[in-house]
Protein backbone atom coordinates (compact mmCIF):
# COMPACT_ATOMS: atom_id res chain seq x y z
CA UNK A 1 0.00 0.00 0.00
CA UNK A 2 1.37 3.42 -0.97
CA UNK A 3 1.99 5.68 2.01
CA UNK A 4 1.73 9.46 2.04
CA UNK A 5 5.00 11.38 2.11
CA UNK A 6 6.02 14.92 1.24
CA UNK A 7 9.27 16.79 0.58
CA UNK A 8 10.18 20.09 2.27
CA UNK A 9 12.54 22.48 0.49
CA UNK A 10 14.11 25.58 1.95
CA UNK A 11 17.25 27.46 0.95
CA UNK A 12 20.25 25.15 1.35
CA UNK A 13 20.47 24.35 -2.36
CA UNK A 14 20.49 26.14 -5.70
CA UNK A 15 16.94 27.19 -6.52
CA UNK A 16 17.06 25.48 -9.90
CA UNK A 17 18.09 22.24 -8.22
CA UNK A 18 14.81 22.44 -6.33
CA UNK A 19 12.97 21.95 -9.62
CA UNK A 20 14.88 18.71 -10.15
CA UNK A 21 14.07 17.57 -6.61
CA UNK A 22 10.37 18.30 -7.12
CA UNK A 23 10.31 16.32 -10.36
CA UNK A 24 12.28 13.46 -8.80
CA UNK A 25 9.95 13.34 -5.78
CA UNK A 26 6.98 13.15 -8.14
CA UNK A 27 8.62 10.26 -10.01
CA UNK A 28 9.16 8.44 -6.72
CA UNK A 29 5.54 8.71 -5.61
CA UNK A 30 5.74 11.62 -3.16
CA UNK A 31 2.37 13.28 -2.53
CA UNK A 32 3.54 16.86 -2.13
CA UNK A 33 6.45 19.28 -2.19
CA UNK A 34 6.35 22.14 0.31
CA UNK A 35 8.38 25.34 0.11
CA UNK A 36 9.55 27.07 3.27
CA UNK A 37 9.31 30.79 3.99
CA UNK A 38 10.89 31.65 7.31
CA UNK A 39 13.99 33.83 7.51
CA UNK A 40 14.64 36.73 5.14
CA UNK A 41 15.75 34.46 2.36
CA UNK A 42 13.55 32.83 -0.29
CA UNK A 43 9.90 33.63 -0.43
CA UNK A 44 7.63 30.63 -0.94
CA UNK A 45 5.52 31.77 -3.88
CA UNK A 46 8.14 31.97 -6.64
CA UNK A 47 9.49 28.43 -6.01
CA UNK A 48 5.95 27.08 -5.66
CA UNK A 49 5.07 28.42 -9.09
CA UNK A 50 8.23 26.89 -10.52
CA UNK A 51 7.52 23.47 -8.98
CA UNK A 52 3.93 23.59 -10.24
CA UNK A 53 5.10 24.44 -13.75
CA UNK A 54 7.53 21.51 -14.07
CA UNK A 55 5.34 18.79 -12.49
CA UNK A 56 2.01 17.18 -13.34
CA UNK A 57 0.61 15.38 -10.29
CA UNK A 58 2.44 16.31 -7.11
CA UNK A 59 0.76 18.82 -4.78
CA UNK A 60 2.57 22.07 -4.02
CA UNK A 61 2.26 23.73 -0.61
CA UNK A 62 3.57 26.75 1.28
CA UNK A 63 5.23 25.58 4.43
CA UNK A 64 4.45 28.14 5.77
CA UNK A 65 3.86 31.75 4.71
CA UNK A 66 2.85 34.28 7.37
CA UNK A 67 -0.47 36.10 7.68
CA UNK A 68 1.01 39.56 8.30
CA UNK A 69 2.96 40.70 5.26
CA UNK A 70 0.58 40.18 2.32
CA UNK A 71 -2.59 42.17 1.84
CA UNK A 72 -5.56 39.81 2.01
CA UNK A 73 -6.67 40.62 -1.55
CA UNK A 74 -3.19 39.95 -2.91
CA UNK A 75 -2.95 36.76 -0.83
CA UNK A 76 -6.16 35.41 -2.35
CA UNK A 77 -5.14 36.46 -5.87
CA UNK A 78 -1.77 34.75 -5.41
CA UNK A 79 -3.30 31.39 -4.54
CA UNK A 80 -5.90 31.77 -7.29
CA UNK A 81 -3.00 32.26 -9.71
CA UNK A 82 -1.14 29.22 -8.39
CA UNK A 83 -4.32 27.17 -8.73
CA UNK A 84 -4.63 28.34 -12.34
CA UNK A 85 -1.13 27.00 -12.91
CA UNK A 86 -1.76 23.66 -11.13
CA UNK A 87 -5.51 23.11 -10.62
CA UNK A 88 -6.43 21.27 -7.42
CA UNK A 89 -2.75 20.79 -6.51
CA UNK A 90 -2.08 23.89 -4.39
CA UNK A 91 -2.07 23.98 -0.57
CA UNK A 92 -1.97 27.20 1.45
CA UNK A 93 0.08 26.57 4.57
CA UNK A 94 0.00 29.69 6.74
CA UNK A 95 1.38 30.57 10.17
CA UNK A 96 1.52 33.42 12.68
CA UNK A 97 5.24 34.15 12.08
CA UNK A 98 7.64 34.76 14.95
CA UNK A 99 9.70 37.31 16.80
CA UNK A 100 12.24 38.79 16.77
CA UNK A 101 12.04 38.70 12.96
CA UNK A 102 8.55 40.19 12.72
CA UNK A 103 9.43 42.97 15.15
CA UNK A 104 12.69 43.65 13.32
CA UNK A 105 10.79 44.39 10.09
CA UNK A 106 8.26 46.63 11.83
CA UNK A 107 5.36 44.26 12.45
CA UNK A 108 3.63 44.13 15.83
CA UNK A 109 2.11 40.68 16.20
CA UNK A 110 -0.71 41.70 18.51
CA UNK A 111 -3.72 39.41 18.96
CA UNK A 112 -2.22 36.71 16.70
CA UNK A 113 -5.22 34.41 17.02
CA UNK A 114 -7.74 37.04 15.97
CA UNK A 115 -5.50 38.09 13.10
CA UNK A 116 -5.27 34.49 11.90
CA UNK A 117 -9.02 33.90 12.27
CA UNK A 118 -9.80 36.96 10.15
CA UNK A 119 -7.23 35.99 7.52
CA UNK A 120 -8.59 32.47 7.13
CA UNK A 121 -12.19 33.65 6.94
CA UNK A 122 -11.64 36.31 4.28
CA UNK A 123 -9.18 34.21 2.28
CA UNK A 124 -11.55 31.26 2.19
CA UNK A 125 -14.50 33.39 1.09
CA UNK A 126 -12.49 35.02 -1.68
CA UNK A 127 -11.21 31.67 -2.97
CA UNK A 128 -14.83 30.50 -2.88
CA UNK A 129 -15.38 33.27 -5.45
CA UNK A 130 -17.67 35.24 -3.16
CA UNK A 131 -18.09 39.00 -3.20
CA UNK A 132 -16.83 39.99 0.24
CA UNK A 133 -17.35 42.87 2.62
CA UNK A 134 -15.57 42.39 5.92
CA UNK A 135 -14.58 44.84 8.63
CA UNK A 136 -12.53 43.32 11.40
CA UNK A 137 -9.63 44.52 13.47
CA UNK A 138 -6.99 43.44 10.98
CA UNK A 139 -8.76 43.16 7.63
CA UNK A 140 -11.06 45.72 6.02
CA UNK A 141 -12.46 44.96 2.57
CA UNK A 142 -15.44 46.49 0.79
CA UNK A 143 -17.38 44.67 -1.89
CA UNK A 144 -14.40 42.86 -3.42
CA UNK A 145 -14.11 39.63 -5.37
CA UNK A 146 -11.43 37.90 -7.38
CA UNK A 147 -11.67 39.40 -10.84
CA UNK A 148 -11.12 36.49 -13.21
CA UNK A 149 -10.92 37.66 -16.83
CA UNK A 150 -9.43 34.48 -18.25
CA UNK A 151 -9.82 31.18 -16.47
CA UNK A 152 -12.15 29.32 -14.15
CA UNK A 153 -14.68 31.27 -12.15
CA UNK A 154 -15.79 28.38 -9.96
CA UNK A 155 -14.71 28.08 -6.30
CA UNK A 156 -11.11 26.94 -5.92
CA UNK A 157 -10.04 23.82 -4.05
CA UNK A 158 -7.13 25.29 -2.06
CA UNK A 159 -6.94 23.76 1.45
CA UNK A 160 -5.92 26.26 4.13
CA UNK A 161 -3.65 24.62 6.71
CA UNK A 162 -2.34 26.48 9.73
CA UNK A 163 1.17 25.88 11.00
CA UNK A 164 0.35 26.22 14.69
CA UNK A 165 2.73 25.88 17.64
CA UNK A 166 1.03 27.20 20.79
CA UNK A 167 -1.89 25.44 22.46
CA UNK A 168 -4.52 28.09 21.77
CA UNK A 169 -3.52 28.47 18.12
CA UNK A 170 -3.59 24.69 17.77
CA UNK A 171 -7.12 24.56 19.19
CA UNK A 172 -8.29 27.31 16.84
CA UNK A 173 -6.69 25.44 13.93
CA UNK A 174 -8.95 22.49 14.66
CA UNK A 175 -11.90 24.86 14.66
CA UNK A 176 -11.32 26.88 11.48
CA UNK A 177 -8.69 25.30 9.23
CA UNK A 178 -8.71 22.47 6.69
CA UNK A 179 -5.67 20.91 8.33
CA UNK A 180 -2.71 21.52 10.60
CA UNK A 181 0.93 21.61 9.56
CA UNK A 182 2.54 20.15 12.68
CA UNK A 183 5.90 21.59 13.64
CA UNK A 184 9.39 20.22 13.22
CA UNK A 185 12.23 20.01 15.73
CA UNK A 186 9.85 18.45 18.23
CA UNK A 187 9.82 14.90 19.66
CA UNK A 188 7.07 12.51 18.51
CA UNK A 189 5.32 12.77 21.89
CA UNK A 190 4.78 16.49 21.23
CA UNK A 191 1.97 15.37 18.94
CA UNK A 192 -0.04 13.92 21.84
CA UNK A 193 -0.84 17.33 23.29
CA UNK A 194 -1.17 18.90 19.84
CA UNK A 195 -3.87 16.39 18.92
CA UNK A 196 -5.67 17.06 22.21
CA UNK A 197 -5.84 20.76 21.34
CA UNK A 198 -6.88 20.06 17.77
CA UNK A 199 -9.66 17.81 19.00
CA UNK A 200 -11.04 20.61 21.19
CA UNK A 201 -11.30 22.84 18.15
CA UNK A 202 -12.68 20.11 15.92
CA UNK A 203 -15.50 19.49 18.36
CA UNK A 204 -16.43 23.19 18.14
CA UNK A 205 -16.78 22.86 14.37
CA UNK A 206 -18.60 19.52 14.52
CA UNK A 207 -15.77 17.58 12.88
CA UNK A 208 -13.75 14.50 13.75
CA UNK A 209 -10.00 13.90 13.84
CA UNK A 210 -10.24 11.21 11.15
CA UNK A 211 -11.45 13.86 8.70
CA UNK A 212 -8.71 16.39 9.55
CA UNK A 213 -5.33 16.30 7.81
CA UNK A 214 -2.18 16.56 9.95
CA UNK A 215 0.96 16.66 7.80
CA UNK A 216 4.13 17.24 9.82
CA UNK A 217 7.48 18.80 9.04
CA UNK A 218 10.27 16.44 10.10
CA UNK A 219 13.98 17.23 9.94
CA UNK A 220 15.45 14.22 8.15
CA UNK A 221 19.16 13.64 7.71
CA UNK A 222 19.94 10.46 5.76
CA UNK A 223 23.44 9.17 5.10
CA UNK A 224 25.00 5.73 4.83
CA UNK A 225 27.18 6.93 7.72
CA UNK A 226 25.20 7.36 10.94
CA UNK A 227 27.74 9.85 12.32
CA UNK A 228 27.68 12.06 9.23
CA UNK A 229 23.89 12.23 9.35
CA UNK A 230 24.00 13.33 13.00
CA UNK A 231 26.54 16.06 12.21
CA UNK A 232 24.39 17.44 9.40
CA UNK A 233 21.43 17.76 11.78
CA UNK A 234 23.52 19.50 14.43
CA UNK A 235 24.39 22.24 11.95
CA UNK A 236 20.70 22.90 11.37
CA UNK A 237 19.56 22.60 14.98
CA UNK A 238 22.05 25.02 16.48
CA UNK A 239 20.81 27.73 14.13
CA UNK A 240 17.10 27.12 14.53
CA UNK A 241 17.14 26.70 18.29
CA UNK A 242 18.91 30.04 18.63
CA UNK A 243 16.86 32.04 16.14
CA UNK A 244 13.36 30.60 16.57
CA UNK A 245 12.64 30.52 20.31
CA UNK A 246 9.07 29.25 19.83
CA UNK A 247 10.48 26.08 18.24
CA UNK A 248 13.12 25.78 20.97
CA UNK A 249 10.39 25.97 23.61
CA UNK A 250 8.28 23.32 21.88
CA UNK A 251 11.36 21.12 21.54
CA UNK A 252 11.93 21.05 25.30
CA UNK A 253 15.53 22.24 24.91
CA UNK A 254 17.19 23.52 28.08
CA UNK A 255 17.54 27.29 28.31
CA UNK A 256 21.20 26.84 29.20
CA UNK A 257 21.93 25.19 25.83
CA UNK A 258 19.95 27.89 24.00
CA UNK A 259 21.82 30.68 25.82
CA UNK A 260 25.20 29.17 24.98
CA UNK A 261 24.32 28.83 21.31
CA UNK A 262 22.86 32.34 21.14
CA UNK A 263 26.07 33.75 22.64
CA UNK A 264 27.96 32.43 19.59
CA UNK A 265 25.54 32.90 16.71
CA UNK A 266 24.91 36.29 15.13
CA UNK A 267 22.01 37.30 12.92
CA UNK A 268 22.21 35.95 10.35
CA UNK A 269 24.62 33.28 11.57
CA UNK A 270 27.83 32.75 9.63
CA UNK A 271 29.09 29.32 8.65
CA UNK A 272 32.01 29.76 11.05
CA UNK A 273 29.68 30.56 13.96
CA UNK A 274 27.52 27.53 13.16
CA UNK A 275 30.56 25.25 13.08
CA UNK A 276 31.62 26.63 16.46
CA UNK A 277 28.19 26.25 18.07
CA UNK A 278 27.04 22.93 16.62
CA UNK A 279 29.06 20.89 19.14
CA UNK A 280 26.78 22.28 21.87
CA UNK A 281 23.83 20.35 20.41
CA UNK A 282 23.72 16.97 22.21
CA UNK A 283 23.46 13.75 20.20
CA UNK A 284 20.49 12.81 22.38
CA UNK A 285 18.62 15.92 21.22
CA UNK A 286 19.28 15.11 17.55
CA UNK A 287 17.96 11.59 18.07
CA UNK A 288 14.91 12.85 19.94
CA UNK A 289 13.65 15.62 17.65
CA UNK A 290 14.87 14.61 14.16
CA UNK A 291 14.91 11.56 11.92
CA UNK A 292 18.67 11.29 11.46
CA UNK A 293 20.93 8.38 10.65
CA UNK A 294 21.10 5.59 8.13
CA UNK A 295 18.14 5.04 5.80
CA UNK A 296 16.74 2.36 8.12
CA UNK A 297 17.15 4.58 11.20
CA UNK A 298 15.47 7.54 9.49
CA UNK A 299 12.51 5.43 8.37
CA UNK A 300 12.07 4.05 11.89
CA UNK A 301 12.01 7.53 13.42
CA UNK A 302 9.53 8.84 10.86
CA UNK A 303 7.27 5.91 11.72
CA UNK A 304 7.25 7.13 15.34
CA UNK A 305 5.74 10.45 14.25
CA UNK A 306 3.14 8.64 12.18
CA UNK A 307 2.17 6.49 15.15
CA UNK A 308 1.67 9.70 17.16
CA UNK A 309 -0.81 11.23 14.71
CA UNK A 310 1.14 12.59 11.73
CA UNK A 311 -0.89 11.80 8.60
CA UNK A 312 1.80 12.72 6.07
CA UNK A 313 5.47 13.27 6.96
CA UNK A 314 6.96 16.29 5.18
CA UNK A 315 10.66 15.49 5.13
CA UNK A 316 13.16 18.33 5.47
CA UNK A 317 16.42 17.08 3.91
CA UNK A 318 19.56 17.95 5.83
CA UNK A 319 22.94 17.32 4.24
CA UNK A 320 23.99 17.18 0.65
CA UNK A 321 22.26 14.12 -0.77
CA UNK A 322 18.62 15.05 -1.27
CA UNK A 323 18.04 12.23 -3.72
CA UNK A 324 19.17 9.62 -1.16
CA UNK A 325 16.39 10.86 1.14
CA UNK A 326 13.84 10.70 -1.68
CA UNK A 327 14.99 7.18 -2.58
CA UNK A 328 14.78 6.15 1.08
CA UNK A 329 11.11 7.06 1.25
CA UNK A 330 10.17 6.31 -2.38
CA UNK A 331 6.71 4.87 -2.90
CA UNK A 332 7.35 3.20 -6.25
Amino acid sequence: MTERVGLYLQDSHDLRDGLDYARYAEEKGFEAVWQAESRLVRDAIVPMAAYAAVTKKIKVGSGVINNWTRNIGLLAATFLTLDDLAPNRIICGIGAWWDPLAKNVGIERKKPMLAMRETVEVLRRLLNMERVTFHGEFHHVDNIELDVVHGRREPRNVPIMIGATGDLMMEMTGEIADGAVLNYCVPPEYNDKALEQLDKGLRKSGRKMDDFDRPQLIVCSVDESHDKAIEYSKELLCQYLAQQPHIAKASGVSQDVINQIQSILGWPATKEQIRTAMHLVPDELVNRITASGTPAEARAKVDEYKRRGCTCPILYPVGGNFKLLIDTFAQN
